[in-house]
C-alpha cells in the first residue's frame, strides 16, 4: 500500500507544471503552494523519500512552498522546477566526491557484485546526469523568467521529461552496448 501511496504521490508531483497552469485560473498561487506542500509532507511521513538528499531536498522543497504560500505570488510557482534541478544537481554531485555516486548504487540493486568497469561506467553516467540536471535547471529557471506561462508549463510540464525519457534511453542503449554484465 506504502508504494501505491508513494508512487501516485510521485505522479501527482510530477504534474505540478501542468496543475499550476490549468489551476491558476480557478485557485489562488497559494493554494496551488499549499497542495503542493502537503503532497511533499505526505510523502515524507510516508517514508516515500528513498535516502538522506531525497529527504533534504523534500524538506527543502516544502520550505519553499511555504515560502510560496507566504507571497502568494505566480512567480514563485514557476521557480519550483528550477529548485528541484538544483536540488538533483547536488545530491549527484555530492555522490561523486562522497562515493558511491547516485548510478552506481542504483546499478547495485540489480548488480551487487559490479564490476570495476561498471563502477566507471556509473561514475561517468553520474556526470552526465548532473550535466543534465544543471542544464534543465538553467532552462527551468529561464522559461520563469522570461518566457510565457503557456511556455513555462510546456517546457517544464512536457519538455524537460521528454528529454529525460530521452537521455534514459540513450544511456541504456549505451550500457547494453558496451557494459558486459548487463547482457
Amino acid at each position: 500500500m506504502r508504494r501505491l501511496t508513494n508512487g501516485v504521490i510521485a505522479a501527482l508531483t510530477l504534474l505540478y507544471p501542468l496543475a499550476v497552469y490549468f489551476g491558476i485560473r480557478y485557485i489562488e498561487p497559494w493554494q496551488i503552494a499549499a497542495a503542493l506542500a502537503s503532497l511533499l509532507l505526505l510523502r515524507l511521513l510516508s517514508g516515500g523519500t528513498a535516502g538522506t538528499g531525497d529527504r533534504w531536498l523534500a524538506i527543502v522543497a516544502v520550505l519553499y512552498c511555504g515560502f510560496a504560500v507566504w507571497h502568494n505570488n505566480l512567480m514563485t510557482l514557476r521557480f519550483y522546477p528550477a529548485l528541484i534541478n538544483l536540488g538533483l544537481l547536488l545530491i549527484f554531485t555530492a555522490s561523486l566526491y562522497f562515493p558511491p555516486p547516485v548510478i552506481e548504487r542504483l546499478a547495485r540493486l540489480q548488480h551487487p557484485d559490479l564490476p570495476p568497469k561498471g563502477v566507471l561506467y556509473t561514475r561517468k553516467v553520474t556526470q552526465v546526469w548532473c550535466a543534465f540536471f544543471l542544464l534543465n535547471g538553467l532552462a527551468a529557471a529561464a522559461t520563469a523568467l522570461w518566457s510565457s506561462f503557456a511556455w513555462w508549463s510546456l517546457y517544464n510540464g512536457l519538455l524537460a521529461y521528454v528529454l529525460m525519457g530521452l537521455l534514459m534511453t540513450i544511456e541504456y542503449w549505451v550500457r547494453i552496448r558496451t557494459q558486459e554484465h548487463v547482457r
